[in-house]
């Protein structure tokens, strides 16, 4: 018999084994890029359907492969412009079919996708795209008045593109050599060869919010939004499959839409953008004409919703699910989806330099037989890690916490799609030992799941313990006349600080004071609840929907603790 003669590359394999370099697999080698989605939508599941309400106030219809054709005409445009390997393109747009094309057309080209708020003062925008150094800057027609204010101070942009049909072009907007989308667009091919580029490579770039200094960008690469994409889908997470209709609401500005688009293409769902028609009614009548089964977004628009939807005693006919993140979910909220819709509210959280998702709140098996109140307890905390998130809580010394659902630390960080450092960073990285710090407070449990009880920097500690500001707006939020609470510590000569609510009351509402702390009885402990309820007009918002306590307590400067 002939002897044995492996073959080369087996031969390179066992003799790098021999001297104790690793084994290598032999699988084959294929970079997690975002074109692969693109074109993944395009074979397999051409025909699934892209609904947006556009800013013109239509409703726009085509399916993924439409989406595919038109992503590889902005590439080809985006070519025609000379634009660089690693040169940034901006958006000042809303939740549209326009703006999916720019997710894959751009970042599947090479070029990096800077998605940015508009909810963000002028001033901000133009610091934000001078540091990008963005080179084009494409908008929804909504923003025209914004890019009006800023064009002349964006030192960097050289091509302003507004998101609009050739005959919708201002002729007079005062934006030197202004461009249609539509128009640069209709010249080029819908073939186009993707580069294959190294997963490594930079794809999208999103600004923190910015509350205390200048914002800091996350610049997500390839490889951690394929992953992400891959984890937002898992059945645990938000279970996003071929069989769903999905409504982001949660902006594609923040955090891309906390990667509902790039799951979507991965499993063929099909998507339902509202546009800039939040309201309750809009998102109501889109829910229902295109029979959403999953929604995702922040408190804030549930609340409209709900608001638009008891009155008229209105029901869901396909609502199933919705995830709800940005900040903690009022009690009373997840109760009135469950309760009254049948729709189960699954809590989320994460952060822009997490891509966004850590955790996520689905029941294990062995919680399904707890008793109703048992199980809320759980649906209100933040849920566990999905695979590739790893957190832990620490002490002010760093020293790790135990997980037993009581003890409050920092929470830490890491993972593959949890930011390494800020892009143009100076001095040192924010990792602590290779976790990220997340400026939140939390426990985790013994199953695992996490609750935020604070931002590190809002947390109140009152004669040497702590108080769960989020947990005192929870009890505000439960009463039937409140529309929005905010809890603060203000100081205190005892006893350090003291937690204050500050409430904004529904229309007609005639509720006191002190009919509103008489609610805290038997809910909280004694000295938890607050010394006092302010009632204000408003509570100040930042960009994302969050509530801007710095704001508050600037505005409170002057008040005084009636037990102070």
């Amino acid at each position: 018999m002939p002897a044995f003669v492996p073959r080369l590359s087996c031969y390179k394999s066992l003799l790098t084994c021999e001297f104790g370099v690793h084994m290598l697999g032999l699988m084959q080698q294929q970079s997690l890029l975002i074109s692969s989605l693109i074109e993944f939508a395009d074979r397999h599941h051409h025909d699934g359907e892209v609904v947006s309400r556009r800013v013109e106030g239509d409703v726009h219809r085509y399916t993924w492969g439409g989406v595919a054709n038109r992503a590889r005409q902005v590439a080809n445009a985006l070519d025609a412009r000379q634009l660089a390997q690693g040169d940034r393109v901006a958006t000042l747009a809303w939740n549209g079919y326009r703006h999916l094309e720019l997710y894959f057309g751009v970042s599947g080209s090479g070029r990096v996708l800077h998605t940015l708020n508009p909810r963000l003062h002028p001033d901000q925008v133009v610091w934000i795209a001078n540091h990008a150094e963005d080179q084009v800057l494409c908008f929804d027609m909504t923003f025209l008045p914004l890019v009006q204010a800023v064009h002349a101070r964006c030192t960097t942009v050289k091509h302003w593109v507004a998101l609009c049909d050739k005959d919708k072009l201002p002729t007079d907007s005062g934006i030197p050599n202004l461009l249609s989308y539509e128009a640069l667009l209709e010249v080029q091919p819908s073939q186009y060869e993707w580069p294959d580029l190294d997963e490594n490579t930079a794809s999208s770039m999103c600004y923190t919010s910015g509350t205390t200094g200048n914002p800091k960008a996350a610049l997500y690469s390839h490889r951690s939004t394929l992953l992400h994409a891959y984890a937002a889908a898992l059945p645990d997470v938000m279970c996003i499959s071929a069989k769903d209709s999905i409504l982001p609401v949660v902006p594609m500005f923040h955090v891309n839409a906390w990667g509902i688009p790039y799951s979507a293409a991965m499993t063929g769902a099909k998507l339902v953008f509202p546009g800039p028609a939040l309201d309750g009614k809009s998102v109501y009548e889109l829910i229902e004409a295109e029979k959403v089964t999953f929604a995702a977004g922040v408190p804030t628009v549930w609340q409209m919703l709900l608001g638009h939807m008891k009155p008229a005693k209105l029901q869901f006919s396909a609502l199933k699910r919705t995830v709800i993140g940005g900040s903690a979910c009022p009690p009373a909220v997840i109760d009135a989806f469950r309760e009254d819709y049948g729709v189960d509210v699954l809590h989320a959280w994460g952060m822009t330099e997490m891509s966004p998702l850590g955790t996520l709140c689905t029941l294990k098996n062995k919680h399904l037989t707890l008793p109703a109140e048992a199980q809320m307890k759980l649906r209100l905390k933040q849920g566990r890690c999905i695979f590739g998130v790893d957190m832990k809580i620490v002490d002010d010394a760093g020293q790790a916490l135990p997980h037993d659902g009581k003890t409050y630390g920092d929470l830490l960080v890491k993972g593959p799609w949890i930011i390494r450092e800020y892009f143009k960073q100076e001095g040192d990285g924010p990792l602590v030992d290779g976790w990220f710090p997340t400026g939140d407070v939390a426990t985790i449990d013994e199953d695992g799941f996490m609750q935020i009880t604070d931002r590190s920097k809002d947390v109140i500690k009152s004669g040497g313990e702590w108080i769960s500001s989020i947990d005192i707006e929870n009890i505000a939020m439960a009463h039937p006349d409140v529309a929005m609470a905010a809890c603060i510590g203000m100081p205190h000569p005892k006893w350090d600080e003291r937690p204050v609510v500050c409430v904004v009351k529904k229309p007609g509402s005639h509720l006191s004071a002190a009919e509103l702390l008489g609610f805290y009885e038997g809910k909280t402990a004694k000295w938890q609840i607050p010394d006092d309820a302010i009632f204000v007009d408003a509570i100040p918002l930042g960009a994302t929907g969050k509530m801007l306590k710095t704001k508050l307590r600037e505005q409170l400067s002057a008040y005084k603790l009636p037990t102070a």
